[in-house]
């Protein structure tokens, strides 16, 4: 995925990713994890989206780079990724109208814009933003976001419904009985998707986020810290065609992936950027 150094969501098109956010049982442990891992700084203002009625900005560099707020009792914790939408209101118009459900929203929040909490039709959770006017995204630099997945079983369904919603172009780059997709805007990847083929429904939809490692450090030096820092690798690092990767866990047991796109490796067709765990 290439989407220059920063994403400024005023001038980038609906669909493209503009925010990561981590819902935490603890923010002070994610905090601690995450800052030693990417080199994040934090800031903490109130918010109600929070658990405690407060929210933490992630920065890196002087870049917003992820968000992170307590989860509520009940309420699922993990990465999630929002994408960037004209109008929100409209928008949940179209979810309905495509097969998808609206779960929360339009919800217009102070300084952050509008956001819509929704299901695709392949079961996926989903986040769309109305971002404020100047908002900025860190991106494809150390620490920041680099890219995203959506792992689902019913890929068909999923190319369907986003493709139609922001007109992306569908192509097929999986091989060997890989089922994995890029959707474009123009000649430009913007998300993936792979079909999640574990012969079972029993893990769910769900996006899988990608980091940027510094390459002056490297994957396989963060999955060692992200170990030391009491976190966990799901996969060790291993070549793939967009870069050296890793999947990992931090103390909670969030998932996400880290890359380091200086180091791809021609392996032929067949690869995602990371092989999702669950797939067997």
């Amino acid at each position: 995925m290439s989407l220059g150094t920063t994403v400024t969501t005023p001038d980038s098109p609906s669909g493209t990713p503009c925010w990561v956010e981590l819902s935490a049982p603890d923010t002070s442990a994610a905090r601690a994890f995450y800052g030693a891992l990417f080199g994040w700084e934090f800031h903490v203002k109130g918010d109600p989206v929070g658990g405690d009625g407060r929210y933490t900005i992630a920065v890196r560099d002087g870049v917003q780079a992820a968000g992170i707020y307590q989860a509520s009792p009940g309420q699922p914790t993990g990465w999630s990724v929002h994408l960037r939408v004209a109008g929100a209101a409209n928008t949940a118009q179209w979810v309905e109208h495509l097969g998808g459900a609206v779960r929360l929203g339009p919800v217009d929040i102070p300084e952050r814009g509008t956001v819509l909490h929704a299901v695709d039709p392949s079961g996926a959770p989903v986040v769309f933003w109305q971002p404020p006017p100047g908002w900025a995204f860190g991106a494809q630099l150390p620490g920041m976001f680099s890219g995203a997945d959506l792992n689902t079983h019913d890929g068909f369904a999923a190319d369907e419904f986003y493709c139609k919603l922001f007109g992306f172009t569908n192509e097929q780059i999986g091989g060997d009985g890989i089922d994995y997709a890029e959707w474009r805007i123009g000649h430009e990847p913007v998300l993936y998707r792979c079909v999640i083929d574990d012969g079972s429904s029993a893990v769910p939809p769900h996006w899988l986020i990608y980091f940027e490692a510094d390459p002056l450090l490297g994957t396989d030096a963060l999955a060692e810290t992200a170990r030391g820092l009491g976190g966990g690798v799901l996969a060790e690092p291993y070549d793939t065609p967009f870069g050296r990767t890793a999947l990992l866990t931090d103390p909670d047991g969030a998932l996400f992936a880290v890359i380091d796109h200086s180091r791809p490796v021609d392996l032929g067709a067949g690869r995602a950027e990371v092989d999702d765990p669950h797939d067997d």
